[in-house]
């Protein structure tokens, strides 16, 4: 890790997650003696983390650095931006700062963990927040929740304004447009960085209004006119959420909800005033069997396939209250997630084989939340930023995003194409990397935060792959002779009763070492230990072409 020299009046930017990732946003922003976080994300686990639930950021630099946070300012309320918050509000408890929704869907995380004493604040579009050197401000946005803001960093040095998600929706489903306008004005008084979402840089054209999928889904309630229909989307997705509400309403269908993570967000978007549901439409899924098929819709998570969502779990008949019945028109409301592809395969075909129809891979059942090449073009021509750092995206998103920064006049000197971790130290006439910090992915398994490190995950990888054998031998104390096995316990590695000749074998290579061990009254257990596992390992290697991973457990009496 490199150092490097403490600047006062340079800004310090640095993302701890959200580069060259796609999830865990993050960003840090320090000036004088000052730190704001914006964000606090999480993302899902690579196929190679085996057993982990979630992956949030490594806050090491924050925690050594507690004193000078005066807060984690939230952009919107999906996962990738909030997820993380439970779990570093427990290392660094600080003030946290977003739109009425976000706090919300903050509050029911909160409560699930049993923080009570953090100090939640709830902003509105445009409100700046003061502190002594920075001014933090709020402006409204649009993307595939209500209440998202980008977030505007008011200095002596210059506007650093931060984006968030975003797509420019001239007709979103609340009304609420994207405030230009005052992108416009801090343009004229000069943002000096630009950090924006990378997410769609590689695609072409402008994203679709949200508005257009509530026609879609017409088309398909119409279709779907006698069947049942399952409806799986993003649980935070409220806009979407809404436009299938409205399409029930329609078609006079009532609406059940399906999957924890959709109860809480239904629950707390209705409280909130952000879903309009008309009086008696939901019902229990309890009391679906009152209603004939033709007048119900069943909301659910489990659009990305993941192994315990709802639809998953309906798919392998494991789901407690919704049974796949042949003829329910199910509708995958949701593009897949680079890796989940398989997943999603799976539980389609599971599907299709109990008799259902799924629509699956229709344009106008889905639009992106995010901002694609035209509009990110429109961005930077209105924010006429003097420093460019694409943000929230894998590398050849980011560097997609340069390009266009490129195509449209900015020198290339004025584009950080960073990694996270990297320190961007700058000023009203400068910018440069000019270190490193401590980052990287802490993992969250079960009620374990960090304690789950690459060892750990070596030995899975083991285990799944080669599995386990595990040697107990008793030897006596004095002697060194032994008193009882070698016995063997295989997992995972061979069925040991068709196997009876290679563990007659092994046992032979394990008498042999024990022999050859007392012969030469060697009685140290490490030397035991590991002359049985070379040994061992070389044998079955020869036989099998394995390597399962081999426990010899020494008891002395």
């Amino acid at each position: 890790m490199q150092l490097f020299k403490k600047s006062a009046n340079k800004i310090k930017v640095m993302a701890l997650g959200g580069l060259n990732e796609v999830g865990k946003n993050m960003t840090v922003i320090e000036y004088k003696d000052e730190i704001i976080v914006i964000d606090a994300g999480l993302s899902f686990p690579d196929d190679d983390m085996l057993g982990v639930d979630i992956v949030i950021p490594d806050i090491t630099y924050l925690i050594k650095n507690r004193d000078k946070i005066k807060g984690i300012f939230i952009t919107h309320g999906h996962e990738d931006h909030i997820g993380a918050l439970p779990y570093i509000l427990k290392k660094i408890n600080v003030p946290v700062y977003g739109s009425k929704l976000s706090i919300g869907l903050i509050q029911v995380k909160l409560k699930e963990h049993k923080l009570n004493n953090v100090k939640l604040n709830v902003t509105t579009p445009r409100q700046i927040i003061k502190l002594d050197h920075m001014d933090v401000e709020f402006i409204r946005n649009n993307h595939s929740i209500p209440d998202a803001c980008s977030i505007a960093v008011h200095t002596d040095q210059g506007i650093i304004y931060h984006t968030g998600d975003f797509k420019i929706d001239l007709t979103p489903i609340d009304g609420d447009v994207m405030d230009m306008h005052r992108i416009c004005e801090l343009s004229k008084k000069g943002i000096l960085l630009m950090l924006a979402d990378s997410t769609n840089a590689e695609r072409p054209g402008s994203t679709l209004s949200e508005k257009t999928v509530g026609l879609g889904l017409y088309d398909l309630f119409r279709k779907a006119e006698n069947n049942r229909i399952i409806v799986a989307t993003f649980a935070s997705n409220i806009h979407r959420l809404q436009q299938i509400i409205n399409a029930a309403e329609r078609f006079g269908r009532k609406v059940a909800v399906s999957g924890r993570s959709m109860v809480n967000v239904v629950g707390v978007a209705s409280e909130l005033g952000y879903l309009d549901v008309p009086e008696n439409m939901l019902i229990d899924l309890n009391d679906l069997h009152r209603y004939e098929d033709s007048e119900v819709v069943i909301i659910t998570t489990g659009s990305q396939g993941e192994p315990m969502s709802a639809l998953a779990r309906m798919a392998s008949s494991d789901h407690k209250k919704v049974e796949i019945r042949n003829g329910d028109f199910i509708i995958i409301s949701a593009h897949p997630i680079p890796g989940n592809e398989k997943l999603i395969s799976k539980v389609i075909n599971c599907l299709f084989e109990k008799g259902a129809e799924v629509v699956y891979d229709e344009v106008d059942i889905h639009v992106s939340g995010h901002a694609k090449q035209e509009e990110l073009k429109l961005i930077h021509r209105l924010a006429r930023p003097k420093f460019f750092m694409p943000a929230h995206g894998e590398y050849r998103m980011l560097k997609k995003h340069a390009e266009l920064a490129e195509e449209l006049g900015m020198p290339s000197q004025n584009i950080f194409v960073n990694k996270t971790g990297d320190v961007l130290e700058i000023d009203r006439n400068s910018a440069k990397v000019t270190g490193t910090i401590q980052t990287g992915n802490v993992l969250v398994d079960g009620l374990g935060v960090g304690d789950v490190g690459n060892i750990v995950l070596r030995d899975r990888k083991h285990l799944s792959e080669d599995g386990l054998m595990i040697v107990v031998v008793t030897i006596s104390k004095e002697e060194g002779r032994v008193l009882a096995g070698p016995d063997i316990i295989s997992r995972g590695f061979v069925y040991v009763r068709e196997s009876e000749d290679l563990m007659d074998g092994a046992k032979n290579v394990i008498k042999d070492v024990l022999r050859d061990c007392e012969d030469k009254n060697i009685k140290e257990w490490a030397y035991l230990k590991n002359s049985i596992k070379e040994n061992l390992k070389e044998y079955l290697y020869q036989r099998t072409k394995r390597n399962p991973m081999i426990l010899p457990i020494i008891m002395e009496v």
